[in-house]
């Protein structure tokens, strides 16, 4: 059986929705299509129900799930016994918040893949609650997040710490000023998706405060938050790389915040599945790295 019809299903069953799936592969949409229709004629058994809301698992298809995890990581075993004498070789799909992916992890993936050019790194953003289920399912070796504990059955490991900062734009009457819980909880503010760690802990802090009526709006993108910040429609928070530019362009000022100005990196990763070689080279590379301040070995 090719197991690439596996990996394609899992993705599936994770998505619930062929395009989303056929992003995530880097497939077209068709080349999904057919492989999970492959794999149901193998099987012989109808693995989705086409829904007009998406993709639904049938009995046989939840049944699948665990024997088709099994499957992927006994190949990842076999391939990591097979190029035990060499160099460390093979695919690693690294999982990690948008932030990272944007602003710390390309020019550290770039080295990497010149010190160790067998070794194909794929970067995947994920959040933290995606991460888990990538690493759950084989679907990523490692994650990276900004959170305060792993998922049940993960093992995170602290790294290090991403400063955060509050902004607003410069015309905000904030703009300037030191202000208090009480101002703030009574302010609008374009946070992050729910499961984003540092803004649900915020948003938790101003609803606690008395009479609190704060304007909470969450984004999938902090592209889409910090822009309609810079726009002047609120406050937000965000790790401080992911809008330098637009601090040092002085479009964003920052604003003193009265706690909650880091957030914990933590690599994680499944216990239940044995590390490759190249798993453990990219681990020793992200920890080098932020052992280092961030800077790229």
């Amino acid at each position: 059986m090719d197991t690439r019809l596996l990996n394609t299903f899992l993705s599936l069953s994770r998505n619930g929705n062929f395009t989303a799936t056929a992003s995530e592969l880097h497939l077209a949409q068709s080349t999904v299509t057919v492989q999970i229709r492959t794999l149901e004629k193998q099987l012989g058994a109808r693995l989705f129900d086409r829904l007009p809301g998406g993709a639904e698992l049938t009995a046989a298809g939840r049944r699948l799930l665990r024997p088709a995890e099994d499957l992927l990581t006994a190949e990842a075993a076999l391939r990591t016994a097979a190029g035990a004498d060499g160099p460390p070789s093979g695919e690693v799909t690294l999982a990690a918040t948008e932030s990272l992916c944007a602003y710390r992890l390309p020019e550290l993936i770039t080295a990497l893949r010149r010190e160790q050019p067998r070794i194909e790194i794929h970067l995947l953003p994920a959040g933290t609650a995606l991460g888990a289920r990538l690493l759950h399912t084989g679907q990523a070796q490692l994650a990276l997040t900004l959170d305060a504990a792993p998922a049940a059955e993960l093992t995170a490991e602290p790294l290090g710490h991403e400063p955060l900062t509050l902004v607003c734009a410069p015309e905000h009457r904030l703009a300037g000023r030191t202000p208090r819980w009480s101002q703030l909880a009574r302010e609008s503010f374009f946070l992050l998706e729910q499961g984003c760690f540092y803004s649900d802990r915020l948003a938790h802090r101003l609803l606690a405060v008395q009479d609190a009526a704060p304007r909470l709006t969450r984004f999938g993108s902090i592209e889409a938050a910090r822009s309609c910040v810079a726009g002047g429609l609120g406050l937000g928070l965000f790790p401080t790389i992911a809008i330098r530019d637009l601090l040092d362009s002085g479009r964003l000022l920052a604003l003193p915040l009265p706690a909650h100005t880091e957030a914990p990196v933590l690599l994680t990763h499944d216990p239940r599945r044995s590390p490759s070689p190249a798993t453990h080279a990219v681990a020793t590379a992200l920890r080098a790295h932020w052992a280092t301040g961030g800077s790229t070995p």
